[in-house]
């Protein structure tokens, strides 16, 4: 008997097929216009985008409005410029994209093409669409690819990546669609707060991201927050030394608890390494690890355990070229430039006998959840989503969608296999890849880690199975390896990461085959080269499709049933036949960790004989809901780090924003003069403290503090003695004096230069103010959660604390500016006499030694004079036959140095505008 609620779907469909649904009048107008835009030129389609954006940007006509046109222009572009028609469902996807939602589209369905409909829509409105792929690769790929089609619209597209020069990213990001990933827009976020002028800054805005694979972005990767940090000071030597007393720790000084992924030491562990530390010299006589002195000896024991216990090489990190690279356990490649924080990187280096680098400190930081909610809005497209639709929606107000395939699916999905071993499930593994091999039927093998990858492979290299091996280790090769995937008989070991980017064709890729044939012989024809490898491919491909299509199968059921999906989805694409399975055992880790001790009761019942394997819907449910409790488990995980993180997001918006004013404004000064009036306010207060009276003041207190802060020498303790005078005319006295000394330093500086001192006073204070203030977040995140145990909220103590905080950073700001603001003054005469000298000096030492080298080696560069410890742009003047009237006489000014001709602007501001 079926249910209500099933009853009900077949009646009125689900939410899902409701969405579908209510976007077909818009396909069917797109698709009405189509012989309109396919009758126009080239330029036509190039006017039409002008027109459209003149209509959106000065005519305020809404995208809603223009989506059929912009739509049916942007199908007509991608057909010349690449030869694809756009199916109906991508344009569906598109639709739901522009909306702000998640599209769900499965493997080889064209999400790649799908993204250009709503980036080309968005960016009618001239303030730029980001589309955010996972990984440097796709974003050129991609960025080439899609950017032909933009192109052939009249629009432009950049791609930014790492250790890009400035002036290229800058240009990037003023295109109309620019590609980039995660990683780098994030990172250049934080740069760009961190530059002390507007013109420095790359990004312009955040007003719409497509995030391609967006549950691998957002979710997967949302637990570790981007963090620039800057060196600290090296203690290599005390990691080594602690890293030798770990092997000789026993099982019983420590507890290891895996769900978690934490270890700790026991009551035993604690006196035994204690014991340890004092025999190694590192904890002097009489000082036991819980006094306040041992708190940093502590942190690199705890962190050297953690680098023993947890982390482990070739499944967390593998060590190349002497490099310890962590590897992402998601998609199993190595994340190149990225540490682990708090000494962790390190303790693991000195673990493996690697060059230690220095431990860091943190610059500036930001979590993805924050950073992607900054855009006005946001979109994404991924194969699997549908198991995060809570999570999407309630961090960050994303619905999602599945949308249908353009062809049915017609893989077949099977049940698990359970084996009692994981040697007999790796036997079972290396017979069926053989009875796929034995009928040419192409194979994809998942592993979740390199070591089982390596271990399958040695077990068919032994079989004399030719195969590929996909992972962190052989990275380089992805593309071609899984071009090569669909072919008849291949088989391919991949480690997590089954193709991401590029689809497995049955029959091989053929645009692969015809660039590797025209590489290995330039002098054949393109257009013959492609009509026999086509022809060829067609063959080929009949005889994969008749073997039963892609078989995908996983070695083991990971954390994620998205992951699981993701392998799976690679099979059966564009209504190709393939087949999926996962042979499972109980000692792998989600079985050992989470399974149930019921699954292992019934098991054991079975009196299952060794070799043999278990197949029953009934274990699919049970690691389903083991599945579902992880994922559950790590949503709580990002949860809680959001809140923390939304404590610092807040003040981060506060800080940026305030920064971002001070490079903007002219009026720098007025700033300024709002600092300074309120440290004498602060001043005031806590000297004369208000309704108090005037033998409870302390005036020689406040004249110490008006020196040290305000650089004023004033008769302040006679004042103070003054019939009538009270905390206002205080106040008043010395704003008043304090506002005629700066109008003195304006005056001899000139207004141009006071306008520059007093910006970078302030983005220099603010930087380092807001460094220390991080730090001291980190420290109080760090042993808030040991509030709990008062029975007090963590979350809430630090939202008060940190508040505090903030607070005082703000104080110690407001003086830190008016202490440096009072105490510039212009050089004397004499002073500049003498730093003439100096200069002249050191060019006459620079250009003997010039002539030195030079007659030591005629084809030497000639030695630059070193001007770097003397104020910017003196060198210049200061040079013999200098002109101000005459750039032939300036040498080689720096872009920042102010310019030589006296105007006051830095030299790429002015005259060096153009160099």
């Amino acid at each position: 008997m079926l249910g209500l609620g099933t009853i009900a779907r077949k009646v009125f469909g689900t939410p899902n097929d409701r969405k579908v649904k209510s976007v077909r009048p818009l396909v069917a107008k797109i698709n009405a216009l189509e012989p309109e835009f396919a009758a126009l030129s080239d330029d036509g389609i190039k006017a039409k985008t002008a027109e459209f954006q003149k209509r959106v940007q000065e005519g305020g006509e809404s995208l809603d409005a223009i989506l059929p046109e912009a739509f049916a222009n942007c199908r007509e572009g991608a057909k010349r410029a690449l030869g694809l028609r756009a199916f109906d469902v991508q344009l569906k996807g598109g639709i739901f994209l522009h909306q702000g939602n998640i599209s769900e589209m499965k493997t080889g369905e064209g999400k790649t093409l799908m993204a250009t409909f709503p980036a080309y829509l968005n960016a009618l409105t001239g303030k730029g669409v980001h589309v955010v792929t996972v990984n440097d690769y796709l974003a050129k790929r991609d960025s080439e690819w899609m950017g032909k089609v933009f192109a052939q619209l009249g629009m432009t597209c950049g791609v930014v990546y790492p250790y890009q020069p400035d002036a290229e990213k800058r240009a990037a990001y003023r295109c109309d669609i620019t590609y980039a990933t995660n990683n780098e827009l994030g990172f250049d976020y934080l740069r760009d707060n961190m530059k002390m002028s507007i013109e420095d800054m790359a990004q312009r805005g955040h007003y719409f991201a497509i995030v391609d694979e967006v549950d691998s972005i957002l979710i997967d990767e949302a637990r570790t927050p981007l963090i620039i940090s800057g060196p600290s000071q090296d203690r290599s030597d005390l990691y080594q030394k602690v890293d030798r007393l770990i092997p000789l720790l026993r099982e019983e000084d420590y507890k290891i608890d895996e769900k978690t992924r934490s270890v700790t030491y026991t009551e035993d562990g604690n006196e035994h390494i204690e014991k340890l530390l004092q025999e190694a010299g590192l904890l002097p006589e009489g000082q036991s690890l819980y006094d306040p002195e041992s708190t940093s000896l502590v942190h690199h024991v705890t962190q050297a355990l953690k680098a023993h216990k947890l982390f482990h090489k070739d499944q967390q990190y593998i060590v190349r070229d002497g490099e310890v690279m962590l590897i992402d356990e998601f998609t199993g490649r190595m994340m190149r430039g990225r540490r682990l924080s708090e000494g962790l990187h390190q303790a693991i280096e000195a673990k493996e006998r690697v060059s230690i680098q220095p431990e860091n400190v943190t610059l500036a930081s930001v979590t993805f959840q924050n950073y992607f909610r900054l855009y006005e809005k946001l979109s994404g497209m991924t194969g699997t989503a549908q198991t995060e639709a809570e999570e999407f929606m309630e961090i960050y107000g994303l619905g999602v969608v599945e949308v249908p395939t353009n062809r049915p699916v017609a893989r077949i999905d099977e049940h698990d296999q359970v084996y009692r071993t994981a040697k007999e499930k790796f036997q079972g593994i290396v017979v069926a890849i053989k009875e796929a091999h034995a009928k040419g039927q192409p194979m994809l093998v998942g592993t979740t880690s390199i070591e089982k990858s390596e271990l399958l492979s040695s077990m068919l290299k032994q079989d004399g199975i030719v195969h590929n091996v996909l992972n962190a280790r052989h990275h380089e090769q992805e593309a071609k390896i899984v071009a090569e995937a669909g072919r008849l008989g291949a088989v391919t070991i991949a480690t997590n990461m089954a193709g991401r980017g590029t689809d497995i064709q049955l029959g091989g890729n053929v645009e692969m085959k015809v660039m590797e044939a025209i590489a290995a012989d330039p002098h054949l024809h393109p257009d013959e080269v492609r009509a026999r490898i086509e022809a060829e491919h067609a063959e080929e491909k009949a005889k994969v499709i008749a073997a039963g299509g892609l078989y995908v199968l996983g070695t083991e059921r990971h954390e994620s049933r998205r992951i699981d999906n993701q392998l799976r989805g690679r099979s059966g694409r564009q209504g190709d036949p393939g087949r999926s399975s996962f042979f499972l055992s109980l000692e792998d880790d989600l079985m050992r960790i989470f399974g149930s001790d019921r699954l292992d009761s019934v098991l054991s019942k079975l009196g299952m004989k060794e070799g043999e394997a278990i197949v029953h819907p009934w274990v699919n449910k049970s690691l389903e809901r083991a599945q579902a409790k992880v994922e559950g488990r790590n949503f709580d995980i990002r949860k809680q780090l959001l809140k923390f993180d939304d404590v610092m997001n807040d003040q981060r918006k506060a800080i940026f924003g305030q920064r971002l004013e001070i490079m903007e404004t002219q009026e720098i000064g007025d700033i300024a003069t709002d600092m300074r009036v309120s440290v004498v306010d602060d001043l005031v207060d806590f000297y004369m403290p208000p309704k108090t009276y005037a033998d409870q003041w302390d005036a020689p207190g406040l004249a110490a503090a008006v020196k040290d802060k305000l650089n004023l020498d004033l008769p302040i303790e006679a004042w103070a003695a003054e019939e009538g005078v009270d905390q206002d005319v205080m106040r008043e006295r010395l704003i008043e004096k304090s506002d005629a000394m700066m109008a003195e330093k304006l005056a001899a500086f000139g207004p141009d230069t006071m306008r520059n001192i007093e910006k970078q006073v302030l983005l220099q204070a603010i930087d380092a103010k807001w460094r220390e203030h991080l730090l001291k977040l980190e420290h109080l995140r760090s042993v808030v959660g040991f509030r709990g145990y008062a029975q007090r909220d963590p979350l809430s103590e630090f939202k008060t604390e940190a508040f505090t905080l903030f607070e005082s950073m703000l104080n110690s700001l407001r003086q830190d500016v008016t202490q440096k603001l009072s105490l510039i003054r212009p050089m004397t005469k004499e002073e500049q006499d003498a730093m003439m000298q100096q200069i002249l000096a050191q060019q006459r030492a620079a250009q003997s030694a010039a002539e030195v080298a030079k007659a030591a080696a005629p084809t030497a560069a000639p030695v630059a004079a070193a001007a770097a410890t003397v104020p910017v742009g003196a060198a210049a003047s200061a040079r013999p036959g200098f002109d101000e009237q005459d750039r032939a006489t300036w040498g080689n000014p720096s872009r920042n140095d102010p310019c030589p001709c006296g105007s006051g602007e830095r030299y790429k501001h002015c005259h060096g505008v153009n160099d």
